[in-house]
């Protein structure tokens, strides 16, 4: 348990909390495009790349017709938003801890390079970090495992390097399962418990300010 392990945490919905403006962003760019969707199926499915968000949401043919149209107006409506978003309950203080345990950190956003660079400086996370990605590092996002592949190759990490996966969605979980490491959920992604544990989550926390106070029960200690 006091083996140097690599935390690689998930930014939206994990440590800010983004998931209902990242929803109602993707609602008006793909109404402003001719395609309405309920905004709660749009939110089940927030914590995929926008490259599986779209085709799982409306098919095929509806990507393949507006998907980079949709990405960039989607990409737009995220920017109207930002001043809405904060920093979740104890975030710094979480990657702080786990850099203090000796850990190395690395914070593995699907989002858009500007909006990575949004949440960077809200959590003041430049100097605290590692290293961090987004969603210009892996042709598939998740629930595919490119980005924590990816994580672990900026670190110089071999694939099988003690991991744990932080997040708050069972696409980061899916993810996490995908790339051989266990995953620790955030309950602020609005994801109910039997499904987070169904896909694979190893324990559950309330915010990222309650796993910092608990990082001692895990493998993180």
């Amino acid at each position: 348990m006091s083996s140097s392990r690599i935390a690689i945490l998930d930014v939206d919905g994990t440590l800010v909390d983004s998931n209902y403006q990242h929803a109602m962003a993707w609602y008006r760019a793909l109404r402003s495009l001719g395609e309405t969707y309920p905004i709660w199926r749009i939110h089940r499915l927030i914590g995929m790349g926008g490259d599986q968000l779209l085709p799982t949401l409306a098919g095929d043919e509806v990507e393949a017709r507006i998907g980079d149209e949709a990405r960039e107006r989607q990409g737009k409506e995220v920017d109207a938003l930002l001043e809405e978003i904060a920093p979740l309950p104890g975030a710094r203080d979480l990657l702080l801890a786990i850099k203090e345990r000796g850990h190395r950190l690395v914070l593995a956003s699907s989002g858009q390079q500007r909006h990575v660079d949004f949440a960077l400086d809200l959590l003041d996370a430049r100097d605290i970090a590692d290293e961090w990605t987004s969603s210009a590092d892996a042709e598939k996002t998740k629930p595919a495992p490119d980005l924590l592949q990816v994580a672990l190759k900026k670190l110089g990490a071999p694939a099988d390097a003690p991991s744990v996966m932080i997040g708050d969605s069972p696409f980061d979980v899916q993810a996490a399962k995908n790339a051989g490491m266990p995953a620790i959920v955030v309950r602020s992604g609005g994801f109910g418990d039997d499904e987070l544990r169904e896909a694979g989550a190893i324990a559950l926390y309330d915010t990222p300010g309650d796993l910092c106070a608990a990082l001692d029960e895990t493998d993180l200690a």
